[in-house]
């Protein structure tokens, strides 16, 4: 079993930039950081999954209200290093993200995945979420 547990505020970057770069290898680690401060301070926080003391996972989580849904947690950004996945740890971290929005009174937990991601869109069905719709995007700054 492994634990999960939100990553204090003051070791957010220094903790979670390193995933963050895995997935998004085309920006800059100072870029990240200025966009996780912004982030930070729009009621965004960070979860750690942890090997004992090592870090193993992250998931960002969004507290949010929506007029089509009210409160609901969105996870972001979820990574575990490669050589841990397929030991459910996952799983485990969906069911964390579950239980946390139910504690808050969330009314659903939703999130974005990348359409070409077949592998991570698989895993959020085989977790129980159902496609809803399309996440659209116009770039306006390259």
């Amino acid at each position: 079993m492994y634990t999960i547990k939100f990553i204090e505020e003051a070791s957010v970057k220094e903790k979670t930039i390193p995933f963050l770069q895995k997935l998004n290898p085309d920006t800059s680690k100072e870029v990240l950081q200025e966009r996780l401060t912004a982030m930070l301070k729009n009621n965004y926080k960070c979860i750690g999954v942890y090997d004992r003391e090592k870090l193993i996972g992250i998931s960002g989580l969004w507290i949010l209200v929506k007029h089509y849904i009210g409160k609901h947690v969105e996870p972001d950004n979820v990574v575990i290093l490669p050589e841990y996945r397929g030991k459910g740890i996952g799983a485990q971290l969906v069911r964390w993200i579950i239980d946390y929005a139910i504690s808050i009174n969330g009314n659903s937990v939703e999130l974005n995945a990348y359409v070409a991601s077949e592998e991570a869109n698989k895993f959020w069905i085989d977790q129980g979420f159902k496609p809803v719709g399309y996440h659209y995007q116009m770039k306006l700054t390259s």
